[in-house]
């Protein structure tokens, strides 16, 4: 069984319509703050999914900046390009976090949300973003650590079956706990940890839990200790309690700014 979700054109448009939820529309919000971007600025997104933060990266720099990007996806390339094709300042390519197409010092920023949890070579991933970043450029990384996950349920022991087994579809479901001292190993300077929480008190198709809901559902199945069966009922719990009013999901990302001296 592959251990890891192919990123299709179906994956694609799910997460698409889960990137334009308000609770992730509002996170990527504060992301973009944190940035401080400025006109005529390079900056390159380390997998750039459907392209919504590139897009929003390339109207703030401006047709004097620059927005580069990668992906190991070709539908997610593909989305990006439709989305970003009005700013011809913006470039995307196929390529590995760990073998980035670039020449040094090439960016005065660069930023990555919910990828390198996927990458397992840390260590050569972010010694590549050092050596594109210019002196004085800044590294932001915003990622899960899964364990935050809190998610009403009358079965515990089902739901951490479930997620254990979700976890199986990345390399380290929890590298907000080790991810400060890395980037200081690669040379980074930290400035800045964050945490934003999503929290979902309803179930409703707008909320992130909604759509993350039925990734870990078809992930999970067949997976580990979890039959279909059980990932199914699991499903159905949480659809039962947002019925009755007692639903409620919240989770954690991590957001961790640091700068190249």
């Amino acid at each position: 069984m592959n251990s890891t979700i192919d990123f299709n054109q179906d994956v694609a448009k799910g997460l698409e319509r889960i990137y334009q939820t308000p609770d992730v529309v509002g996170q990527r919000s504060q992301l973009i703050q944190a940035l401080e971007l400025r006109p005529g600025e390079c900056v390159l997104d380390v997998g750039v999914g459907p392209g919504l933060l590139a897009h929003d990266l390339a109207a703030i720099v401006g047709e004097k900046g620059r927005v580069a990007g990668i992906d190991l996806s070709e539908p997610m390339l593909a989305m990006t390009q439709a989305r970003c094709a009005d700013q011809p300042w913006t470039d995307f390519q196929l390529a590995d976090a760990t073998k980035l197409p670039f020449e040094d010092e090439s960016f005065n920023t660069v930023v990555s949300t919910q990828v390198y949890e996927y990458v397992a070579d840390m260590a050569t991933a972010l010694r590549e973003t050092f050596r594109v970043l210019r002196p004085g450029g800044r590294i932001f990384i915003l990622d899960t650590d899964w364990d935050s996950v809190v998610w009403n349920t009358s079965d515990r022991a089902r739901m951490r079956r479930v997620m254990d087994a979700w976890d199986e579809h990345l390399h380290d479901p929890h590298l907000p706990t080790t991810l400060g001292r890395k980037l200081e190993v690669a040379g980074f300077r930290m400035q800045r940890h964050d945490v934003i929480p999503i929290v979902n008190t309803s179930y409703n198709n707008h909320c992130y839990s909604f759509g993350i809901m039925f990734a870990i559902q078809a992930f999970a199945a067949g997976r580990g200790d979890v039959s279909k069966e059980e990932a199914d009922a699991w499903a159905t719990e949480l659809r039962t309690l947002g019925e009755t009013g007692e639903y409620f999901f919240s989770i954690n990302r991590y957001l961790f700014g640091a700068v190249k001296p």
